[in-house]
């Protein structure tokens, strides 16, 4: 379960803003109660850690629920003499908000300090430490992938949805399960703008529209729920060991749980149509970060 809808309003389709602690706390125990039991976050999530923390301690879950974060974005000044220092001082950090005593895994979430020496070798050195179980990164382009691969990592994060088909028609995530990285899929509802009405969506995304109406073509014409589908794609995408969805409230929570698990199985057939269709997809469409609405999207 992601947690960026804890500590900020998130997502383009996000109509309610952030959830209160209680709703958050709500949420969380839904997920566990339903065997969720992996929560995402990060330093750059606002408030989430921090709430994550007091749930953790007041319902006792730390060293039972499995805690994912990610070094804060851009924390490095240029010239940094003490990498290290730095990685160390924004683990503990985040140690401390959470209210554990170490991570399950701790990301790079500036998918460009994979190709830094120092930032990498600092991450290894606090594994070594005990301080974190696993090390990885949070990517948007398959080349830090590979460079992922190349380092030795433990745990990637990557987009992954029906638009977004990188990860398998690269054959990175192919590659990566050779070499035994757990392989996270996240932004599968492409931060709700697969669940938006064609009403709904913003000027700046109208080149979207062609893509989403014949993909809701498909869903409709296999007769299949689409938030089930969306999930259901990904889950029966090869390579792929986790799913991380966030969501606004309990409701959009109980709806993602069941379509996940008993959702109707998406057929081979249509899993090939929309891998024929959602090829070469333009980057402007998948990613976020280059949506333009008069500002830089994350």
């Amino acid at each position: 379960m992601g947690t960026v809808q804890f500590g900020m309003k998130y997502g383009i389709y996000n109509k309610t803003g952030q959830p209160t602690e209680e709703e958050c706390f709500e949420m969380l125990d839904m997920a566990i109660s339903q065997g969720i039991k992996v929560i995402d976050t990060a330093r750059a999530y606002g408030t989430a850690e921090e709430r994550v923390g007091r749930y953790l301690s007041y319902r006792g879950w730390q060293g039972k629920i499995d805690v994912i974060s990610k070094l804060c974005p851009n924390v490095m000044e240029e010239g940094e003499k003490d990498v290290y220092g730095v990685v160390r001082r924004e683990l503990e950090g985040s140690l401390e908000r959470l209210k554990v005593s170490k991570l399950k895994g701790y990301l790079l979430h500036t998918p460009e300090y994979i190709y830094q020496d120092k930032i990498v070798e600092a991450l290894f050195r606090l594994k070594e430490e005990g301080l974190t179980e696993n090390v990885g990164v949070s990517i948007y382009g398959m080349e830090e992938g590979y460079e992922a691969i190349k380092r030795g990592m433990d745990y990637v994060q990557l987009p992954y949805s029906v638009l977004d088909q990188r990860g398998k028609q690269t054959g990175w995530i192919e590659e990566a399960k050779k070499v035994g990285i757990k392989v996270f899929a996240r932004s599968a509802f492409l931060q709700g703008l697969f669940l938006m009405d064609r009403s709904e969506v913003p000027e700046w995304l109208k080149r979207a529209e062609p893509y989403l109406e014949k993909i809701e073509g498909f869903f409709e014409e296999y007769r299949g729920k689409k938030t089930e589908m969306l999930l259901q794609f990904v889950k029966r995408t090869e390579g792929i060991d986790y799913l991380v969805f966030g969501v606004d409230n309990k409701e959009q929570l109980k709806e993602n749980i069941e379509s996940f698990e008993k959702g109707v199985e998406i057929e081979e057939e249509l899993m090939k149509k929309l891998s024929a269709y959602c090829r070469e997809v333009d980057d402007s469409i998948i990613l976020p970060s280059l949506w333009s609405n008069g500002r830089k999207v994350e």
